[in-house]
């Protein structure tokens, strides 16, 4: 037996000392060759702007420290925003083409881009858009163009907005498995799937007004576009009055009915490319990669450090997916105590989370804001706990389709007892005092329990109304008045006083360096995330650092599968109380 674990354990050592080799190797080509720039734009070039890529604001930089290795990603909005930019004085960039683009964007971070290309056309250069199917994101995005394609036997939808919620009051009762709700705020919706059979009138009431202020934003920018009045286009949707090419053509939703040949032709004409011949394209993720790496002007010696807060609010160290209180409080750190640094923009894209990681967030900004000015920009989501470490901001920008508010709490506890009695499962408790035992699965709720776990809630909300209340310079009562749950858009968040002006990143930083008092300044993004080598491991393996594995599920079993299954994953994974957005708000 001893030889045969000797030579078990010999194997094992080849086995891992091959491994450690293998992704060694990995690694140093990584360190060798990975930062090299491999783009080279020639002159008489077209963007292909396709964002199917392109998911968060923020790419990420992470330090491996264990090796002394450092890698930045330019995969993020806020990178392709700047290398719109940087094309628009580019003399070798001739225009975009916006080729079959499927974006997952969301409506603030589309909004984003949209103004972006819309400045890009100042420029005299050409916008160009084709698609097979335009969904109604996409076309959103497609009617900025000077000219939008769309295929002989494609589609056009649009058709207004919507929100799909799934109740499962019933499936507890059926199953035995129930969800203990404990919350503070009646429009705390989050939990509602679980305690009824259908929407709240609150709910609903909620919602219709959050699609209506979205859809008006999307239709009165369609309409400047398109010269198409928003009565006209509120009718065609009504209608669904350009689901055929003949019918959009016909309602100007778009320019030409062509075939992707035709398109491609019509774009050599205005670059004088023959016929025969293949014009020059760069794509637009490594166009930004190029920006990223050469644009930056270091003979400006000011600086507006920008912290991307997106995500989740879990807590730990964090990454581009989940905000952690580690990166997120060590970037506040770094940037308020260097002496080139001006101001800090909070760039948050959140739908909240844990209100302890919240609490620790928010203190991290009320120390760096008395050294430095802090600017909140909002991107998608700024809700909930998302609002909690915004609200203290010397100023707040929304778009006016971010979806924030959501003051409120709630704890979530599943509860088997019924099932166990079905199965046959009996748990027995022995306690040296009355509350020792705490909560159990397969007990009912006790009374005492509910009580003190209710004072928690009661506590947190009423703290998350004093730090709104003190950073909006209004009283708690006015907060609750709006408060309780409740989520808006950007616009009504402005003339309800949860933010201060509309804009995006970009009028962020102009104020930001308004009240820093610098007008030349270059910008730095934080945080850095520390990773393992664990996490370098699963990079080379396939599964990136950078992609969670929600998203690699997500892959395998569809969208919609998905959704139903991470729903009742994070309500079972959910710890203390949560500062959180309604989680199953998904417009479509």
């Amino acid at each position: 037996m001893k030889f045969l674990g000797n030579v078990l354990a010999t194997v094992i050592g080849i086995f891992v000392f091959c491994m450690v080799f293998f992704f060694g190797l990995i690694f140093l080509g990584a360190i060798m060759g990975g930062d090299k720039d491999t783009v080279k734009v020639k002159d008489n070039t077209v963007i292909e702007l396709d964002l199917s890529e392109v998911t968060l604001d923020y790419g990420g930089k992470v330090n491996f420290k264990e090796f002394n290795y450092f890698e930045t990603k330019h995969d993020g909005v806020i990178d392709i925003i700047n290398a719109i930019d940087a094309a628009k004085t580019d003399d070798q960039i001739k225009g975009i083409s916006i080729l079959n683009n499927q974006s997952q964007l969301g409506m603030a971070q589309s909004k984003a881009l949209r103004d972006k290309l819309e400045d890009f056309k100042k420029s005299g250069k050409f916008i160009v858009a084709y698609s097979n199917f335009i969904t109604q994101r996409d076309y959103y995005l497609n009617s900025v163009a000077d000219s939008v394609y769309l295929n002989p036997v494609g589609e056009l939808d649009f058709k207004g907005l919507s929100s799909e919620i799934v109740y499962m009051k019933e499936l507890q009762e059926k199953t035995g498995i129930k969800m203990e709700i404990l919350r503070h705020g009646k429009y705390k919706s989050a939990v509602e799937p679980f305690l009824k059979q259908e929407m709240s009138p609150e709910n609903r009431e909620q919602i219709t007004v959050l699609l209506n202020s979205v859809w008006n934003t999307i239709v009165t920018d369609i309409s400047k576009s398109r010269n198409i009045s928003v009565d006209s286009l509120n009718s065609i949707a009504n209608s669904l009055g350009a689901r055929t090419p003949e019918l959009a053509l016909a309602k100007h939703l778009v320019d030409k009915v062509a075939y992707e040949d035709e398109y491609h032709n019509a774009i050599k004409k205005r670059l004088k490319v023959k016929s025969d011949e293949d014009y020059k394209t760069v794509d637009i993720l490594k166009y930004a990669k190029k920006v990223a790496t050469s644009a930056t002007d270091f003979s400006k010696k000011d600086i507006i450090a920008v912290v991307y807060a997106q995500g989740e609010i879990r807590g730990g160290e964090g990454d581009v997916n989940i905000i952690g209180e580690i990166a997120v409080k060590r970037a506040l750190k770094e940037a308020r105590e260097d002496e080139d640094v001006k101001a800090i923009v909070l760039r948050v894209d959140s739908p909240g989370g844990s209100a302890l990681t919240s609490e620790l967030i928010w203190r991290e900004i009320e120390i760096t804001k008395k050294e430095k000015p802090v600017v909140v920009s909002m991107g998608n989501v700024a809700a909930s706990g998302g609002y909690y470490i915004a609200c203290n901001a010397d100023r707040i920008f929304a778009e006016p389709s971010t979806i924030t508010g959501s003051i409120g709490v709630f704890g979530m506890l599943p509860n088997m007892t019924e099932l166990g009695k079905n199965i046959g499962i009996n748990a027995e408790q022995v306690k040296t005092h009355e509350n020792a035992s705490g909560y159990s699965l397969f007990e009912p709720i006790d009374d005492k329990f509910k009580a003190v776990t209710l004072e928690s809630i009661e506590n947190i909300y009423a703290t998350f109304l004093t730090r709104v209340a003190t950073g909006r310079k209004m009283t708690t009562e006015q907060v609750d008045a709006i408060a309780q749950g409740r989520v808006w858009t950007g616009t009504d968040a402005l003339k309800n006083g949860l933010v201060d002006e509309l804009g995006g990143l970009d009028d962020a930083l102009k104020y930001a360096a308004k009240i820093a008092k610098i007008k030349d300044f270059r910008t730095e993004n934080y945080p850095e995330y520390d990773k393992s080598f664990e996490d370098l491991i699963g990079k080379f393996t396939g599964i990136s650092m950078f992609q969670s594995k929600e998203a690699l599920l997500k892959e395998q079993i569809g969208e919609e599968s998905f959704q139903l299954l991470e729903q009742i994953k994070r309500a079972n994974q959910l710890k203390g109380v949560q500062a959180i957005m309604p989680f199953e708000l998904k417009i479509k």
